[in-house]
């Protein structure tokens, strides 16, 4: 049996499980996710969607992303803590940021993207694999 993979947001009224490990997991330097994570990149692992469970009311936030995916991020409306994003087109996947899971080694970037839009300050592993844009979607690689 798969090892559950479990997370919460913040203040814990929101819980969920996934029955499978992530995909991958990357940083992410795109505007949206600077604007998620206070300025620094964001880390998110991608998981498949068939195993998501989640307990907890969560809101939605509809936007387009820079590489024109239309996205459903979703948040905890009490605490605010971002938890899911979504590319519409892709409805078998989701991203998960790295913050909410349980077990935080399960989110270790395995390479970086959007490296175009990182601010002269901002950290890009050089020992990572770097995309200076949109990559490929993880399911399709």
């Amino acid at each position: 049996m798969a090892k559950r993979i479990t997370g919460r947001c913040f203040c814990g009224a929101v819980q969920f499980q996934f029955d499978e490990p992530p995909l991958v997991a990357r940083a992410c330097w795109c505007r949206d996710c600077q604007y998620l994570s206070s300025g620094n990149a964001s880390v998110g692992a991608i998981f498949r969607t068939e195993t998501f469970t989640t307990t907890g009311e969560v809101r939605e936030y509809y936007s387009t992303a820079d590489s024109g995916a239309a996205m459903r991020r979703r948040f905890c409306p009490k605490c605010g803590t971002p938890l899911f994003s979504e590319d519409l087109s892709l409805p078998d996947f989701m991203v998960v940021r790295a913050g909410a899971l349980d077990d935080p080694e399960l989110s270790r970037p395995q390479s970086t993207i959007w490296t175009a839009s990182a601010p002269s300050w901002g950290f890009v592993d050089p020992e990572l694999p770097s995309c200076g844009g949109h990559p490929a979607p993880a399911g399709k690689t």
